[in-house]
């Protein structure tokens, strides 16, 4: 909630980040008056008047976008110089989401999240835990560089999250995992022995990096979740298919928290008991 603000200093702080503005767009009294549609000498009282009145909001209005700056700002009822308009397009980016492994942008966001815990939904299983007969599988038709350019990606990810220092919460919904095992769906014609060594995998990752990584199972009949990484409080970012939109402000990501959290806190399967889940659907495998 913005603080409430006396008068007098309101009228100050407007003079304050008038002057602000005009020096840092390098723009003299004379030019903003001829922006505007004043005289010199009334762009002369709204930076010396020392009394309590605020000027009209045409006015107001005008400097804000002659300084290239939001009214609001001026008037301290926001701490951001930027308009509405840039705010907007500052908070929300698209960026293209290529469809393989070697993709720098994600690597970068980990990196600046790191320390802050990272809450994942992910498409598949996690790219990062995949084991390399897995993506190739996956990925054969798809890798730009070589197989061992891409799956070294892969790996590089998965080494940044043994060694940062950020925890990593992951909730996929139970079929996901389910589908895997039973070769269904999207994992149609993964032969028995991928299968297996897929979940050794997970299971050696899971007893070395818990609690610092927690994958959490949730009914798709009951949730719902659409492909998406918070990374702390600095930016959520949805995958949408041929690109990922990263939302930035305060408020988006917050909401998509909440959301995640739900998903941990409602989960059928916690990570207390992913790992024997596993271990139930190895011998699933085995059994076929």
């Amino acid at each position: 909630m913005q603080e409430k603000i006396d008068k007098r200093d309101r009228a100050a702080q407007f003079r304050m980040r008038l002057a602000r503005a005009m020096e840092e767009q390098h723009v003299s009294q004379s030019a903003l008056a001829r922006h505007i549609g004043v005289d010199r000498s009334t762009v002369s009282q709204l930076l010396t008047d020392e009394g309590a009145r605020l000027p009209n909001a045409h006015v107001v209005g005008s400097c804000a976008s002659a300084l290239g700056v939001s009214a609001d700002w001026l008037l301290s009822l926001s701490n951001r110089p930027e308009s509405a308009a840039e705010l907007l397009a500052s908070s929300l980016t698209v960026t293209e989401a290529p469809r393989a492994l070697v993709d720098e942008r994600i690597f970068e966001w980990h990196q600046e999240a790191a320390g802050y815990k990272i809450r994942y939904v992910p498409a598949t299983l996690p790219d990062m835990l995949k084991t390399r007969a897995v993506l190739e599988w996956e990925y054969a038709p798809h890798l730009g560089r070589t197989a061992d350019q891409a799956i070294g990606a892969s790996a590089d990810r998965l080494k940044w999250m043994r060694s940062a220092q950020s925890d990593y919460e992951i909730a996929m919904p139970l079929y996901e995992i389910d589908s895997f095992t039973n070769a269904t769906g999207y994992y149609e014609g993964l032969c028995p022995k991928i299968r297996l060594d897929q979940i050794d995998h997970l299971l050696d990752i899971c007893e070395q990096l818990y609690p610092r990584l927690r994958i959490y199972l949730f009914d798709a009949k009951r949730l719902y979740s659409a492909p998406v990484t918070i990374f702390g409080p600095l930016l959520c970012v949805f995958y949408a298919g041929s690109h990922y939109m990263a939302f930035r402000d305060r408020d988006r990501i917050e909401t998509f928290t909440r959301h995640f959290d739900r998903l941990v806190r409602e989960a059928d399967l916690t990570a207390r008991d992913f790992s024997e889940h596993l271990r139930q659907l190895r011998t699933q495998i085995c059994d076929h």
